[in-house]
């Protein structure tokens, strides 16, 4: 049901290689790459094995019924729909931090509740986007690459 695009799952182990995400800026302006991301900042999430970004818009969500979370675009490139705001406490997002991302297009926050496929993707949670900010909502870098701040000022469109 739904968009018919890719679904966004959620699993619990944190070392699973296919839960890779690459942040980037917004596609109308450029950063260095390893610039610290600010919080309040609008950023896109790019899928590292798909290139797809991610993405949410106005369909319901085929388990829970909330807001349809997916994977879009090619190569990095979609469209408006697909930037988010960090949310978090202090002036940058720090590593160890729970960060909550809100949706810019549509204000709906990025959550993992208890809903769990059967087939064909047998105990993967469902990814969606819920309205009010709650516990659902939070968000933790648990592994990956962090890149310093180059001093080459050549620009990127990642963070």
């Amino acid at each position: 049901t739904g968009s018919g695009q890719q679904s966004v799952t959620g699993v619990e182990a944190s070392d699973d290689a296919n839960s890779y995400w690459r942040i980037r800026g917004k596609s109308d302006s450029s950063c260095q790459r390893g610039t610290p991301v600010k919080c309040g900042q609008a950023i896109r999430l790019t899928h590292v094995n798909t290139g797809k970004n991610l993405h949410t818009h106005h369909f319901p969500s085929p388990l829970s019924n909330n807001q349809e979370v997916s994977a879009f675009g090619d190569d990095g490139e979609g469209d408006d729909l697909d930037f988010w705001i960090v949310q978090c406490s202090g002036t940058f997002w720090e590593r160890e931090d729970a960060v909550r991302f809100k949706h810019v297009g549509t204000e709906v926050f990025l959550s993992i509740t208890g809903e769990q496929y059967g087939h064909p993707i047998r105990g993967q949670r469902e990814v969606h986007g819920m309205s009010a900010a709650n516990h659902h909502n939070y968000w933790k870098a648990m592994e990956g690459v962090f890149i310093k701040p180059s001093l080459d000022p050549a620009k990127h469109d990642e963070l």
